[in-house]
């Protein structure tokens, strides 16, 4: 959508690694104003698809999944990257590698908030090689859950992760994707 890849040129900042840097306004700093255009941009991509959760892991997609959630008028349900007491023990668990911080996590979500009964739409900010989203899908069929589709603030195309979800029968919504980038010659996203 050009109004997230125009904010992207506009404050994004490309860092060596291919780290896109949007701080100032999805993921650290949040821009409330575009976190609704985002929640209304996927809330008409699957409106018609019985949505009853709207899915994210830790911790920044969760302003994304909180305004997406929103427009559903549904509940959002994180997965948690870190343990927690509170919690207990009747959990779905998997494990997922961050891109970013080159970390794997052991990533849970208690079973009384994702169920078979559950149509879950699955929002996060990024997505470069797909492994968060994995594990996120891996809870979901651990569940019984149905994956209704996939919400992507900001693609990666290069780094393959949408073309494999894809490949894989997933109904994948990015809304800028990016083709390449680099300190040096900045971004070129995908025309449309």
């Amino acid at each position: 959508m050009k109004f997230l890849e125009d904010r992207i040129k506009e404050d994004g900042r490309v860092y060596p690694g291919n780290i896109l840097k949007v701080d100032s306004f999805l993921n650290h700093q949040i821009d409330v104003g575009l976190m609704d255009q985002i929640g209304e941009a996927f809330y008409n991509e699957y409106k018609d698809r019985g949505i009853t959760r709207v899915m994210t892991i830790e911790a920044s997609g969760i302003a994304i999944a909180c305004a997406v959630a929103r427009f559903f008028h549904v509940p959002m349900v994180f997965a948690k990257k870190t343990p927690s007491l509170n919690l207990g023990n009747d959990l779905y668990m998997t494990t997922v590698t961050s891109y970013t911080k080159k970390a794997d996590y052991n990533v849970t979500i208690s079973k009384r908030y994702l169920t078979s009964e559950d149509h879950i739409l699955i929002v996060d900010d990024f997505l470069a090689t797909g492994s968060a989203l994995h594990g996120l899908i891996e809870l979901c069929n651990q569940a019984g859950a149905t994956v209704e589709g996939i919400g992507i603030c900001i693609e990666k195309a290069f780094q393959g992760g949408g073309q494999q979800l894809r490949d894989l029968g997933y109904s994948v919504t990015s809304l800028a994707i990016i083709e390449s980038m680099s300190d040096e010659g900045g971004i070129v996203f995908r025309s449309e």
